[in-house]
């Protein structure tokens, strides 16, 4: 009987597990596919252009939308229909900011139009065709994932597992599309420099894509090809998040899910003046350096090295903080005695395997600049900094990925339903006694009542009321007695719990803080102040091309560990 019973849960599992495997596979071979058409385009391969590589991607968007409409009108005919939702993907405010992305790719895409006008004489219509379907394709996804991210599907699930990978490896295609364009650009703009710093023996050869004919309007020109640039670190952050949520969607296929009660973790400011203040402050400071960094970089020898020193000493300085900030968050968890939530969660899975997998990249361009330092047999005056600054961003990336798992896994303190302020009203003398007790009060009261007792509050005022008929001395003594322990009693609670209220201040204020630090960090290598690139010393000990394949394909990971952090902090301010 039991195998009778157990065979038919058994061998249903298979048929879903062979699609997720086949669903991977089919997403790994589409972006293998795409990766190497990019990886043609950008070196130049015969026979590949920039339109095969467009015509692929509008292809794949176009598969896309076609499944995100199938998917949204099947909800609208099952919309009176009860179903499971995973309340921890597809957060509000990872909405909202995935949204605010969306709305600057959309300016992109306008200013992608206009290019491919003044230069359709010698564009192909692959480029012009792009940016109208990517435009159409983001405000479709924007609309679907605010909608159905936090959708278990349970119907379909075969197909669907196909069309959400898809659309993941979509995304994820179209991400590297943007971190090779925005790299090929500030690849040109660092071998420009590099002369400048005096580093005469690497030899300078521009990549350049820009088309062969001129352009019908030279000043709308000039603002669509530099604002294109601008706004492509908002268009790759859009799309990796994209990626990301669609691929929790893919992993609740067909999941059993538990407990339905939807968890709110609003965003508060109170409490956070401190670490906010300090957060701004440094935000305010890096934005400075960076514009001070782009406008030297470049000039003139002096002006490049003076540059490259302030950076790096400002960089130290903020990471110096951000470790501090870490160590004392990581000494509060170890002081308190709280639980792990050990629970199958997709979603925060998934952030913590990001959170190490990408601070892989800046850790391995932090161990090649230190190796550089020592192996190099020239150093600059400016060099020397980049040491400290190498060995804090391994540090504190340590310690930030230490504090932010471990909060993401800690379970919230939960307050029961039951435990609420009574008011408990009674006679004495004629006169109307209004009683607001204390939570430790209710709470031991509570725990009395079910072990049959009759909680301590309700035994003072039946006391009471029985003194009232006997006589006035043992009501007098009794009360006296009664608030002594309350008293007593309150004051220890109470004690404990401003202790509780001061930790999860502090917790709170370090959260604020590393989440505006976490944003001043992503504003550097996003908007082109990258020392890995500027420095020199590393393309002198590794050679040009090696060190700048490393920093090529390490940098867009370490971009995006600063915002995914972010994110994933204010996630833990709003726990805390």
């Amino acid at each position: 009987m039991e195998k009778a019973g157990g065979s038919p849960s058994v061998g249903g599992s298979y048929p879903q597990k062979n699609a997720e495997i086949l669903s991977s596979q089919y997403g790994i071979n589409l972006f293998l596919a795409g990766l190497l058409l990019t990886f043609a385009w950008a070196v130049h391969a015969v026979g590949i252009s920039k339109s095969h590589l467009l015509s692929y991607l509008i292809t794949l968007m176009l598969i896309q939308l076609l499944w995100m409409l199938w998917y949204l009108c099947r909800s609208c005919t099952q919309r009176r229909l009860i179903r499971d939702k995973d309340t921890h993907a597809g957060a509000r405010w990872l909405k909202c900011g995935i949204t605010l992305f969306a709305v600057i790719t959309l300016i992109l895409d306008s200013f992608k139009i206009g290019y491919y006008i003044d230069f359709s004489n010698c564009l192909s219509p692959t480029e012009g065709i792009f940016p109208v379907t990517h435009a159409v394709h983001t405000i479709l996804q924007v609309y679907f994932l605010w909608c159905h991210a936090k959708d278990i599907i349970q119907s379909f699930k075969t197909l669907e597992r196909f069309g959400v990978i898809h659309s993941v490896f979509t995304n994820l295609l179209l991400w590297t599309n943007g971190v090779l364009t925005e790299s090929k650009h500030q690849l040109n703009e660092h071998k420009e420099r590099l002369i400048t710093l005096g580093f005469g023996n690497i030899t300078i050869v521009l990549d350049d894509h820009a088309p062969q004919c001129n352009c019908t309007t030279t000043t709308l020109c000039s603002i669509f090809s530099q604002g294109i640039y601008y706004l492509y670190p908002f268009n790759i952050e859009y799309h990796i998040l994209a990626s990301t949520m669609l691929y929790v969607l893919w992993k609740n296929i067909g999941r059993k899910v538990e407990c339905q009660q939807q968890h709110k973790t609003p965003f508060k400011f109170h409490g956070i003046t401190v670490g906010m203040i300090f957060g701004l402050i440094v935000l305010t400071s890096t934005i400075a350096i960076v514009v001070v960094y782009l406008i030297q970089i470049g000039r003139s020898k002096i002006k490049s090295e003076l540059a490259l020193t302030m950076f790096y000493l400002h960089a130290i300085f903020v990471l110096a903080l951000m470790c501090t900030a870490g160590i004392v968050a990581l000494l509060i968890y170890r002081l308190e005695d709280r639980s792990l939530d050990n629970s199958k969660n997709p979603a925060r899975k998934l952030d913590a395997e990001l959170l190490v997998g990408t601070a892989a990249g800046s850790w391995l361009l932090s161990w090649g600049s230190i190796l550089a330092i020592i192996c190099a047999q020239a150093h600059p005056k400016y060099t020397w900094y980049n040491l400290p600054y190498s060995i804090l961003v391994i540090i504190e990336k340590y310690i930030q990925n230490l504090f932010i798992i471990e909060s993401i896994h800690r379970e919230q303190e939960k307050v029961n339903d039951d435990i609420k302020t009574l008011r408990i009203v009674t006679i004495s003398r004629g006169s109307t006694l209004s009683l607001t007790p204390s939570y430790k009060e209710i709470y031991n009261g509570r725990a009395a009542g079910d072990s049959g007792e009759i909680p301590c509050l309700f035994k003072g005022s039946i006391s009471r009321r029985e003194n009232h008929a006997g006589g006035g001395t043992k009501e007098e003594t009794s009360q006296e007695n009664s608030s002594g322990m309350h008293s007593a009693s309150d004051f220890s609670f109470y004690n404990r719990n401003s202790v509780t209220n001061n930790k999860r201040r502090v917790l709170k204020n370090i959260a604020a803080f590393l989440f505006l630090c976490n944003l001043s960090l992503w504003i550097p290598p996003a908007f082109g102040c990258r020392p890995e690139y500027d420095n020199g010393l590393e393309e002198i000990v590794f050679g040009f091309e090696p060190w700048i394949i490393v920093v090529n394909l390490a940098m867009p990971f370490s971009i995006f560990y600063r915002m995914h952090s972010a994110a994933s902090l204010f996630e833990v301010n709003c726990k805390t």
